[in-house]
């Protein structure tokens, strides 16, 4: 038997877990109808046969009507889930892999023109800032129609062969009721801590009654909501033991924080560029003075963290969400003393920020990743194997080249940089980003591991690329930054690229015209400002940087707030005009025929790229398929047609940005579609 910490089995109650490693409870948002189907079932048990002891799923199904599916939530209160549940449970089962469930009444956090449009309700009428709804002061006859509802799920989780529940507690309707930042109540539920924990001790005897003592039942919850006024960390001491005096609680899962906001939810859930394992320390203080078993999970996103938190005894259970995400085969990988194979997890949050805004949760850099039933999380190796060039080394170059060495293809690669990455490297230049390198890094490790040739400083022309003898090529060149949006005075701005990349040194005055919405702005926009110039941020959108998304825009805006930062929203830079040594921005807005004129020393604008595909066409002609994409076969995974050019003698595709301007997941999403049936 191994030795390593992280691979001894666990034992908990009656259940044997085979390693201390879990996947915590998290909704992906792939329920078709609200139920778990066949894409949720393939992700959990993908995740299940590369080794995984325990996977949670649902974050969180929800027990009532009233707590409407505002995460594409399951909804536990069907009957017709019990189904769906015993397929995925069985499925998962095979691999001795346990499965749990996360039971939940969302309370005000969700809103009300979702679901059965049934109004929210809480323990008072303070709305969520995150969702914006004003619930409705629970009463007495909600009260006991939802500890029954509860009941009620858990026993159809039994029904499907759930190894245990978990119930939720932080951020939902139970904690709600803890904390006296949103519990009003007065009476039997209100006041004191005994009176705000009575809901949540009678959901929990409701469904202890119904499903027995041979069923596992833990609570996730906030033992500090570090907020003023809220739960304190010496009151959720105090919860957590009185949790385990009901005899009823079998497992804790420590959370430290609130989720009520972007800012209080991007603590909880760091996102790159925060501490790895910030609470990691405070759940295992609740371990050792409360005494039972405790999970927990936090940005713990390698194998060193984790090993530690489980040798050090501060946890009994470590999650790695995110991680499996980025790579479910990371219990195989350490069995089999693979760790340096296994895709890292770079904290881009590209998952939950997904999710919260009405999406299903994707990895940034593994495409297969709630794809299961469609994309391959390991490469087969081909029938045939095959001479494929590939010219740029961004991310849709590099996971081209990786997926065809993993196919066992002769490749190589053409990068006019003396390094690999493209706009990945040139994000990673922000400190708070170099996490995404690892996205090539990790690439490069397989590719040459695969005997992968690159040619580095080398700008391919058409016939360099004949000279290879190629049976299929690939243009992953990517794009340049366009910044030709002004009716005049174009020649006055510069990119944000260049800002990032310093070859442009920040002004002292600067507009920063944003109307791409992603990372580049922000990031040059921060560059610019820690230089203490004045930066004004404009886009003519009705929200600035939609595309950084929730979690991902709370750092930068920790970091322009306290500096000469205006953020402008709803007005378009219409022109430049040279004004002595200042720029005259001309503005203009969507709205109206309002027009203004403001002076700045430099103009920096974010439009996306143009694609670099010159030579793309100059291939094209020589190609078997006219550098055609059948778009079925690249859908439903089928190799691609190849009869439109009989003269041509290679296949012609481009991938990534050298097709528009898109994101990173995009393009290696490109790149494995393609490549793997090639």
């Amino acid at each position: 038997m191994s030795k390593d910490p992280l691979l001894q089995p666990y034992q908990l109650k009656h259940l044997t877990l085979k390693n201390r490693i879990m996947i915590t409870s998290h909704e992906p948002a792939y329920p078709e109808d609200g139920m778990p189907k066949d894409r949720y079932r393939a992700y959990h048990e993908v995740r299940a046969k590369a080794g995984v002891a325990l996977t949670m799923t649902a974050g969180s199904a929800a027990v009532s009507r009233n707590s409407p599916p505002v995460f594409n939530n399951i909804l536990a209160y069907k009957d017709e889930v019990v189904p769906w549940i015993k397929r995925l449970t069985d499925a998962c089962h095979e691999h001795d892999c346990a499965v749990m469930i996360q039971l939940t009444h969302l309370g005000r956090r969700t809103h009300w023109n979702k679901g059965d449009w049934l109004p929210a309700v809480s323990s008072s009428h303070e709305r969520e800032a995150a969702h914006r709804a004003f619930p409705k002061q629970v009463e007495e006859w909600d009260i006991a129609r939802i500890i029954a509802d509860y009941a009620d799920a858990a026993e159809r989780m039994k029904a499907g062969g759930m190894d245990g529940i978990e119930l939720q507690a932080y951020g939902h309707l139970m904690d709600q009721f803890w904390s006296p930042v949103t519990n009003t109540l007065d009476g039997p539920y209100g006041g004191s801590l005994e009176n705000r924990m009575r809901f949540s001790l009678q959901v929990i005897e409701a469904v202890r009654q119904r499903v027995g003592d041979d069923f596992i039942l833990g609570i996730r919850f906030t033992a500090d909501e570090d907020l003023d006024g809220g739960i304190t960390e010496d009151e959720g001491l105090e919860i957590a033991r009185r949790l385990k005096a009901t005899g009823q609680v079998d497992f804790l899962n420590v959370i430290r924080g609130h989720i009520d906001t972007d800012p209080g939810l991007t603590d909880v859930i760091p996102v790159q560029g925060m501490r790895n394992a910030p609470h990691l320390d405070f759940a295992g203080r609740i371990k050792k003075e409360v005494g039972m078993p405790t999970f927990h999970a936090a940005k713990i996103p390698d194998v060193a963290t984790a090993r530690h938190a489980i040798a050090e005894g501060l946890l009994d259970m470590v999650g790695m969400t995110r991680a499996h995400m980025a790579d479910p085969m990371v219990v195989r990988k350490i069995a089999e003393k693979r760790e340096g194979d296994i895709r890292p997890c770079v904290g881009a949050t590209y998952c939950l920020d997904r999710i919260y805004q009405a999406g299903d949760a994707l990895c940034i850099h593994n495409p297969a990743t709630g794809r299961e039933l469609t994309m391959p999380h390991e490469i087969p190796v081909a029938d045939t194997k095959k001479k494929v060039v590939v010219v740029g080394a961004g991310p849709a170059g590099m996971e081209a080249a990786r997926v065809a060495g993993e196919r066992g293809h002769d490749v190589i690669v053409f990068e006019a940089a003396p390094h690999a990455g493209g706009q990945v490297r040139l994000t990673a230049q922000s400190e708070r980003r170099r996490e995404m390198i690892s996205i090539i890094d990790w690439r490069m490790d397989q590719c040459l591991a695969k005997d992968v040739k690159f040619r580095f400083n080398t700008f391919a022309e058409a016939e360099d690329i004949a000279g290879e003898n190629p049976d299929v090529v690939i243009v992953a060149t990517g794009g340049l930054p366009h910044t030709e949006v002004l009716s005049e005075g174009n020649d006055l701005v510069v990119s944000a690229w260049d800002i990032i990349a310093g070859d442009v040194k920040p002004g002292k005055r600067v507009l920063v015209y944003d109307d791409a919405g992603d990372h580049p702005a922000l990031q040059a926009a921060e560059m610019i400002a820690k230089s203490g110039a004045h930066v004004e941020i404009m886009t003519p959108d009705r929200s600035f940087a939609p595309d950084v998304m929730a979690m991902n825009l709370v750092p930068y805006m920790r970091s322009l707030q306290d500096k000469d930062v205006r953020f402008t929203v709803t007005y378009r830079l219409k022109a430049a005009k040279r004004s002595g040594n200042l720029i005259t921005a001309v503005v203009g807005t969507d709205y109206s025929s309002h027009t203004e004129e403001r002076e700045f020393d430099q103009i920096v604008v974010n439009h996306g790229t143009i694609p670099m595909d010159e030579l793309y066409f100059e291939l094209k002609p020589m190609s078997k398929n006219l550098g055609a994409v059948q778009q079925e076969a690249l859908i439903f995974g089928r190799p691609q047609p190849l009869e439109a050019n009989p003269d041509g003698t290679f296949a012609l595709f481009r991938i990534g940005d050298a097709v528009a301007a898109r994101n990173t997941h995009a393009a290696i999403y490109d790149a494995l579609r393609l490549v793997k049936d090639i």
